[in-house]
């Protein structure tokens, strides 16, 4: 079953990153508390009016790959998405209507690394996770997510 393993936020740009139980998220905004949903991320001003700055996830299962493939340790925090999944393909949603629980979602595009992420974990992140950083989304519906909350793609 594909799930939420771990749910994370920033206050603003650069800010360490939080771990949550459970979380608001707002349609057409993002997670309540996180940098993007106050408009205060690293990427606020480039991304304002798209909706893929809502939410964005990634893959344990990459996260894995990657420190097996470098000998690292990074964790779902390091690399500063929102939602840490398990068991799904996110690349997959692109462009696909998807549940967290109960709030519904959209696949906008994939969430590639970026120089600024490059920056605070390495080089390798560019060379490791090209198509595989992740999943930009929008949030459809309002709802509370929390850990361990199934992901199912609705259609």
């Amino acid at each position: 079953m594909a799930k939420v393993k771990e749910i994370l936020i920033a206050p603003k740009a650069n800010a360490s990153i939080m771990s949550l139980s459970q979380a608001q998220l707002d349609a057409g905004k993002g997670i309540v508390g996180d940098r993007y949903y106050s408009a205060q991320g690293t990427f606020s001003e480039h991304l304002k009016d798209l909706p893929d700055v809502e939410l964005t996830l990634i893959e344990q299962e990459q996260i894995q790959r990657f420190n097996d493939i470098t000998s690292l340790d990074y964790s779902g925090q390091d690399f500063r998405r929102n939602i840490v999944t398990e068991g799904i393909k996110l690349n997959e949603l692109v462009d696909k209507t998807f549940s967290i629980g109960d709030v519904s979602c959209r696949g906008i595009r994939l969430c590639e690394p970026c120089g600024h992420l490059a920056k605070q974990l390495g080089s390798e992140i560019l060379d490791h996770m090209i198509h595989r950083g992740g999943l930009r989304a929008q949030i459809l519906s309002d709802g509370q997510i929390q850990l361990g909350d199934a992901l199912t793609l609705t259609f």
